[in-house]
This record gives structure tokens, sequence and C-alpha cells, in this order.
């Protein structure tokens, strides 16, 4: 942990559902409530859940009653809230960074490994 968190103030969110899945409007949603809560949360994307991130993606999609989708990330990010697109799922879609909106890291899991390492809470969709 680094200096000043304590075990319970992080969240790591592995997601796994594309766009057009409520479950990723309703994990961006919980992500989200996190940071009002006070913790540091990263999302980790994955499989399907990669194309959240891919530029164009998000334009139309909404789950009602939650916000539209690209509002949810928006605001994740700019609250501090950080994403990563896992290596692999992001290659065997042939995507770049450049496919790819501003503030996503491309990864592999180790760095979502590091924060579980460190006492980070997790949730899954």
């Amino acid at each position: 942990m680094t200096k000043g968190e304590e075990k319970g103030e992080e969240l790591v969110v592995l997601m796994t559902h594309g766009p057009e899945d409520e479950r990723a409007s309703v994990g961006f949603t919980i992500a989200n409530g996190g940071i009002t809560s006070g913790l540091k949360v990263s999302v980790f994307l994955t499989a399907s859940a990669v194309d959240i991130v891919r530029r164009g993606a998000l334009e139309t999609v909404q789950m009602h009653p939650l916000e539209p989708l690209k509002m949810l990330v928006r605001d994740f990010v700019d609250r501090g809230g950080v994403l990563w697109a896992c290596t692999p799922c992001v290659k065997a879609r042939g995507y770049t960074e450049d496919d790819l909106i501003d503030d996503v890291t491309i990864s592999g899991a180790s760095v979502m490994h590091a924060r579980i390492r460190e006492g980070a809470a997790t949730l899954s969709f």
C-alpha cells in the first residue's frame, strides 16, 4: 500500500461484458459510486468489455434508467478513475491504442493483481 492508503480504500472492478450489455452500465455506475464514497477505483476491461473504450462505441448506448454509458465512463475518468484494457483482448480485436478513447491504458492483468495484492476489494461484471 502506498503511504496514506489503508486496506479497504481501493476497489478494482473487472468487466467482461460489452457496451450493449446492461452489466457494463451497472458496473460503471457502481464504480462511480465507489469514487463518490471515497474509494480509489480502477476498472479492468477484458473480453468484449474492451469494446466499451473503442472510439465511437458509446455514442448511442443507454440502459434506462441509468445514465448514458458514455457519460458514466467520462464521469469515471474525470473523477480520477483508472481504466485498463486487457492487452490480449485488445489485440484479438485488431485494435491499437489509436482505436481507443483517451485515458485508457492497454495492460496485462498484472496491474490489477498488484492492486489486489495491496488489499483492493474486487467486483466483477
